[in-house]
Formats: C-alpha cells, sequence, structure tokens
C-alpha cells in the first residue's frame, strides 16, 4: 500500500497543508474523533477539539490536540466535524451544532475532508460509496478485498475500520469507503463516482424523524454519481430509483435484473452470462450475500476489473467477524458468530440462511422485537435467550409455540444452545441476537469475542488439543 500512497500513513508532508488556515472543530474524541483531528491539524487546519469524557480530552491533550468545549461560548470555527453517534438535529441537537448553526458553519463527517484533501493533492484515485440497512460492511470489505487482489490500490473505512481522515491518500485507485446515513447527512462537496444503496428498513428513526427522513438521507449517497447501484428486493429500495444519478445498475439476490446483476439460483450472472457459482464462495452464504455479492461485483466492473477478476474475488473473500463468521463444528454442528445482526432485518437474513438452527438471541431491543421474524420461526428448533429483551422475546415465541429458554447471560446461552442442537439433532447453532448489545456488552464485537471464546472453550476444553 506503502508505494501507492500520496502521503505515507498519517503523517504530514512539508508543502502539502490543504487546510492551512480553515479553522475546524471535532466534538465526539472516538474511534473516528481523534483520528481526524490529528490528520486534520497534520493537514494545516487549526484545530479544536472536545470530548465530555476526559480521558478522551486528556489523550486528545497528549497528542497535542488543543481542546475546549465549543458549545460553551460562540462558534468561531469554520467547520464542525461531529461524531456520526452524535445528533446535530433529531432526537435533540447538540449544543455544539446548534452553535455551529448559529455561527452558519456546516456540521461535516470526516469522509468530506478526505475528499477534499485528495481533490488537493490531484490524486486520480476514485471515491466508492457504499450504504444500506444490512449488508454494507460485508459489500465494503468484499469490494476492498475484490480490488486489491486485482492489483488496484484501494483504501477501505469511514463506518467500518479505519476513520476515513485516517485513509492513506491514494495515487490513484479506489476509495471504499462504508457510510452511515448519519455521516452520508453530514456530507457538503463529497461526491462518489460509484455508489451503491443494497437495501431499506426501518432504522435509526429517533435520529432521521421518520422512515422518509431515512430514506432521504441514504438517498444522499447518490448524489452526482457516475453510477449507482441499487439493490432491488425491497420495495424501500426500488422507490429509490429515482434518486439515483449517472448509470442506474440494478441489483438482486433471487430476481433478474436487465442491465443489472443478480444471482439466478447459485450462480451469479449479469446479462453477459454466469460470473460465479457462489457455492465457490463459502464466506457468502445465503441470498442477502448473493445480493452483497451482486453489488460488489456491479461497483468492479464499473471501476474496470475484468470478470475473471471479480471471480476470484468472490472466490476468496475470507468474510468479516461476527457476520456469519463460522466460528468452529463439532460433532456436526456449526456454531455461526452472527454478533452484528443488531436488528430483526439483520437476524432474517441469518435465520433465512440455515433450514434448522437453534438461535441464541436477546440483549437491548429494538422497535417491533422480533415479531417480523414470525415467518422463520419454524427453522428454530429451541431459542436460547439472553439480555434485557429476553422476557419479551420469550412471549413472542410462546405466542407462536417456538421452543425457547431464558439463559439471561450468554456464558449460560452457548453450552444450553449446544445441548439443543444435540438433543434435537439440529446442524447449526447461532447467534444472532437481533437486538443491541449495550446490557452486558460494550458492543457487537465484544459479544462476537465472548460467543468466540465460549464456543472455543467447549469445543477445545483445556488440556484438549485442537
Amino acid at each position: 500500500m506503502q508505494g501507492a500512497d500520496l502521503l505515507p500513513g498519517r503523517d504530514s508532508v512539508e508543502g502539502f497543508r490543504p487546510f492551512a488556515g480553515r479553522r475546524v472543530a471535532v466534538v465526539g474524541l472516538g474511534k473516528a474523533g481523534l483520528p481526524a483531528a490529528s490528520r486534520l491539524r497534520d493537514w494545516g487546519a487549526e484545530v479544536v477539539a472536545w470530548d465530555d469524557n476526559a480521558e478522551r480530552r486528556a489523550e486528545a491533550e497528549r497528542a497535542g490536540i488543543a481542546t475546549r468545549d465549543v458549545s460553551a461560548g460562540p462558534f468561531v470555527q469554520d467547520a464542525l466535524l461531529l461524531s456520526p453517534g452524535i445528533p446535530h438535529r433529531l432526537p435533540r441537537v447538540h449544543p455544539a451544532a446548534a452553535r455551529a448553526a448559529e455561527a452558519g458553519a456546516p456540521v461535516l463527517c470526516d469522509a468530506e475532508f478526505l475528499f477534499l484533501a485528495a481533490r488537493a493533492a490531484d490524486s486520480r484515485a476514485r471515491f466508492v460509496g457504499i450504504t444500506g440497512t444490512n449488508g454494507k460492511s460485508t459489500t465494503t470489505a468484499l469490494l476492498h478485498h475484490t480490488l486489491r487482489g486485482a492489483g488496484v490500490p484501494s483504501a477501505a473505512g469511514a463506518n467500518l475500520g479505519p476513520a476515513a481522515a485516517s485513509l492513506p491518500l491514494l495515487r490513484e485507485g479506489a476509495f471504499v469507503l462504508e457510510m452511515s446515513s448519519y455521516m452520508l447527512e453530514r456530507l457538503d462537496a463529497l461526491r462518489f463516482d460509484v455508489a451503491a444503496m443494497l437495501n431499506l428498513s426501518p432504522d435509526h428513526l429517533d435520529r432521521h424523524g421518520d422512515m422518509a427522513g431515512y430514506a432521504a438521507a441514504k438517498a444522499r449517497v447518490f448524489l452526482g454519481a457516475d453510477t449507482s447501484v441499487l439493490g432491488m428486493d425491497d420495495a424501500p429500495s426500488r422507490a429509490l430509483a429515482s434518486r439515483t444519478s449517472g448509470r442506474l445498475v440494478p441489483i438482486s439476490g433471487v430476481v433478474p435484473q436487465p442491465g443489472g446483476v443478480w444471482a439466478e439460483g447459485t450462480t451469479l450472472r449479469d446479462e453477459a452470462g454466469a460470473i460465479l457459482d457462489l457455492r465457490e464462495a463459502p464466506a457468502l452464504p445465503g441470498q442477502h450475500n448473493a445480493q452483497n455479492a451482486a453489488a460488489a461485483t456491479a461497483m468492479a466492473l464499473a471501476l474496470g476489473l475484468d470478470r475473471a477478476q471479480v471471480a476470484e474475488g468472490l472466490r476468496s473473500y475470507p468474510g468479516l467477524p461476527h457476520r456469519q463468521e463460522r466460528v468452529a463444528e463439532q460433532d456436526g454442528v456449526l456454531f455461526v458468530n452472527d454478533s452484528k445482526a443488531t436488528n430483526a432485518d439483520s437476524t432474517a437474513w441469518a435465520l433465512g440462511t440455515y433450514p434448522r438452527v437453534v438461535w441464541i438471541a436477546g440483549g437491548v431491543p429494538k422497535e417491533g422485537g422480533i415479531a417480523s421474524l414470525a415467518p422463520f420461526f419454524d427453522r428454530v428448533a429451541r431459542a436460547v435467550l439472553i439480555g434485557r429483551c429476553a422476557p419479551d422475546f420469550a412471549a413472542t415465541l410462546a405466542a407462536h409455540g417456538v421452543p425457547h429458554e431464558i439463559a439471561e447471560t450468554l456464558e449460560q446461552a452457548v453450552p444450553a444452545a449446544r445441548e439443543a442442537a444435540r438433543s434435537t439433532g439440529t446442524p447449526v447453532v447461532v447467534l444472532s441476537p437481533a437486538a443491541a448489545s449495550f446490557d452486558q456488552f460494550s458492543g457487537f464485537e465484544a459479544r462476537g469475542e465472548a460467543f468466540r471464546a465460549l464456543v472455543h472453550a467447549l469445543v477445545h476444553p483445556e488440556g484438549e488439543t485442537a
């Protein structure tokens, strides 16, 4: 990667200061905020930062970043870079955002600054934006993997992995950015050469007001795009066709799409013919991953890869942690970590992948609970429930006659699920919570890592060799 960089990593280069003279406030110093503040400083901006957490402020000060509560007085900066997790309008206006609005300063995300820096450096790299309620992380990682395998310089990040502003500046190739609705509503100049919207279902409605507001935020990915890749497997996504820009490439995991890319049975194809039998891509099981593969294929072809390069990228893709990750198999029972499934729609993809499962679910409930998963309940041999919403999930399952038990914690749930799989002859135990993790874990990653460790402890007891 270093040979493809225009600038080496996060280091500044003498003479390259695209934001010299600009004053930027950075509020929220988590995984994106502090790297962005450091990079903006290196690129010449006058940066002041703030976080309500004193430890994060101290970390910023150790990095040489000035800290000040920019909401405590008049906003004198030219722009506010606000952490995506902090609302600037709904459900309530953050004080810093209110001050910025009073001063007429834009509220931006860090991808905006990456774009501006790349253009200032005369980079020829194209920008790819990928969004959707579900599947965007897998599709982002899959496209990045495919590009790199074909020898195309690629840097991936934003909502997935490294903060956008911490990515290396590429001379050529592609920036592959996973874009959340929170980030998309904070774009100004950034325009994607290739943009993808995978699917759309209710989520984050507190931040966007209603479904129309959420859809409008997602549709911003298409503004000015040369190629718009649009998922056609749900009605809300299809309704966004009129908001696309440039060439529209429809994609589907199940239905033929004239002019697009789709899966026909297990065959991924376009109008020119078959591209790959998806059974050769073990990290991409199920209809939802067929759609993800179709999206990555459409984007890769738009970026100039040939069909053989795309097929090899799909075939060799190793998968992402916590997204239908195959953890271990013992005595004919496969353990699958799908901790990233924090809502019912995500879990629907997992339950739809396997004919029969023991299902570990629960945590902090999302709106609607698991009622929408009723069409998949006949696939559940037994549900083992954890977390705050276990009683509510149990009530829904009981109403549909689904065998279930409340284990409360993941430590209790994993051995209970294994015993249920053995006693019912069920071949898959899947952790697909359909709920957030914050009642018992710091995030879905911590929940998935705990599941992985518990499964390995069961499959490989102390003293037993793997």
